[in-house]
């Protein structure tokens, strides 16, 4: 049983003590000794012991310590004079027991020097919740942790890049969505959550990383790559990109020149080709990097370090250095977005292209992105439903979503529907960037492929294209 002193002489302390009274924790017995008994809530439980003493006579004091042991004390008194002489009193009985002052008056620690003495600064506490409440500000936790912000709570507005996402498409470095709130409701989220408008995100992290995190969260459309990362990555193997090396800078630097205040980081692997290497090193800039891996070394840890550190959104290689290299599986562990080369440039696409699906799950999981980069790169979104047997109310559901993200965003949607084989379509197409659900499957290829009909089996051997791959989870 652990007991409490109460000193007080402040009408705050009646507020104080209701809710005390209301929330009823368990095993604490509380002595108040105040000269104002409609502090004491009517009707109190047994653990409210009300002593009818001035809070600020030491012999009563006294009286009271002999009877009972205090675990901790609250000061709630109406002036700073009272207050420092009940707490000298307190000095006198006790030298360590933890004591709670109401502060109005912006006392100091350092007048005291007292290591077991809490000052509760009642106008900080009321100008904070009043600065809460201000439009574009997070709520954070102050009574958890360390009280710095490393818990936050967020609302997910419309527009969002983070509405219409899956949990777990979303790369959470140094920090952690824990939980979810939708209409009055707490969720525990699981990779396969989908995070819509209006929901309420609870974080967790270093308050730095939330402070970044809370303003991707409310900024509105235009900030691809994000949430994936900032930054763009190019990686240029010289056994199998030295021919169009230099083009695929050259579409590196036009995205990045796109995508408004990203840098660009160059990472050159087995590179043994020194004229060209001298012709991409010119393009060094304050926003382009250029670094070079030679020889056989660790070039896949160097890459997932270069991802980390660079703060990297959207990773830009060839079919044949991801594949070639077996960079899918780090990629995909690392929820980062993969660009991928195709013959036509990226300078010459007119339109995005999706090909549905029946996985409701991916197809929803792409859509935020794919309409955030449609807008950026200036570009016509385009959702295809092709199917060889004419059954487009498959797919309704995700057109369905795919119409609501076009009226939220704003921005327009084509639909095509054709009765035609995905993977044929896709080859006739010209002057697209296909856009496309990044997963595990997508990763394993085999000769049984060639009897499929889903896009996702052949992406990987069509390079007409480039690709936009968006991670998402495998449910």
């Amino acid at each position: 049983m652990k007991y409490i002193l109460i000193l007080a002489d402040d009408p705050i302390a009646k507020h104080f003590l209701e809710w005390t009274h209301k929330k009823r924790v368990a095993d604490n017995n509380y002595i108040i000794a105040s000269l104002n008994e409609d502090i004491v809530p009517q009707n109190s439980v047994k653990s409210f012991i009300y002593e009818k003493i001035d809070p600020t006579s030491f012999s009563k004091l006294l009286a009271i310590s002999h009877e009972y042991t205090f675990t901790t004390v609250f000061i709630i008194m109406n002036s700073v004079d009272d207050t420092n002489y009940v707490l000298q009193n307190i000095r006198r009985l006790d030298k360590k027991v933890i004591v709670n002052i109401l502060d109005r008056w912006n006392l100091e620690y350092n007048q005291y020097d007292d290591k077991n003495l809490h000052l509760i600064n009642s106008n900080t506490i009321i100008a904070s919740h009043l600065y809460h409440n201000l439009p574009n500000v997070p709520l954070i936790a102050q009574n958890i942790g360390q009280g710095e912000g490393e818990i936050m709570e967020v609302l997910v507005p419309y527009g969002s890049s983070f509405a219409y996402r899956h949990v777990g498409s979303i790369a959470q470095r140094k920090w952690k969505i824990v939980a979810l709130y939708r209409e009055q409701k707490q969720l525990l989220p699981s990779n396969a959550t989908m995070i819509r408008p209006n929901d309420t995100l609870i974080i967790m992290g270093r308050p730095m990383v939330l402070d970044g995190v809370y303003r991707t969260i409310n900024r509105r459309k235009g900030l691809f790559p994000e949430p994936f990362g900032k930054n763009i990555y190019l990686i240029l193997d010289f056994s199998y990109d030295q021919e169009y090396a230099i083009h695929y800078l050259s579409e590196a630097i036009y995205l990045q020149e796109k995508l408004h205040k990203k840098k660009l980081k160059v990472r050159i692997i087995n590179s043994t080709n020194f004229s060209l290497m001298n012709d991409i090193k010119r393009h060094r800039s304050d926003d382009i990097e250029i670094s070079i891996s030679y020889g056989q070394k660790e070039f896949k840890s160097i890459i997932e370090y270069d991802i980390q550190n660079f703060d990297v959104g959207v990773v830009l290689t060839s079919i044949n250095t991801l594949t070639q290299n077996s960079l899918e599986h780090r990629l995909y562990a690392l929820k980062k977005l993969i660009y991928i080369f195709g013959k036509n440039s990226i300078y010459n696409s007119k339109t995005a292209n999706i090909v549905a699906s029946n996985n409701e799950y991916q197809m929803e999981s792409i859509s935020s992105t794919a309409f955030d980069l449609s807008e950026t790169l200036g570009l016509n979104l385009k959702l295809c439903n092709y199917d060889p047997d004419g059954d487009f109310k498959s797919k309704k559901i995700i057109l369905e979503h795919y119409e609501t993200l076009s009226q939220i965003f704003n921005y327009p949607l084509d639909i095509e529907q054709e009765i035609a084989n995905p993977v044929r379509e896709l080859k006739n197409k010209n002057d697209i960037l296909h856009i496309v659900p990044f997963n595990k499957g997508i990763r394993k290829r085999g000769v049984l492929r060639i009897f499929s009909q889903k896009i996702e089996d052949y992406v990987l051997s069509i390079n007409t294209h480039p690709k936009l791959f968006i991670p998402t989870e495998t449910l």
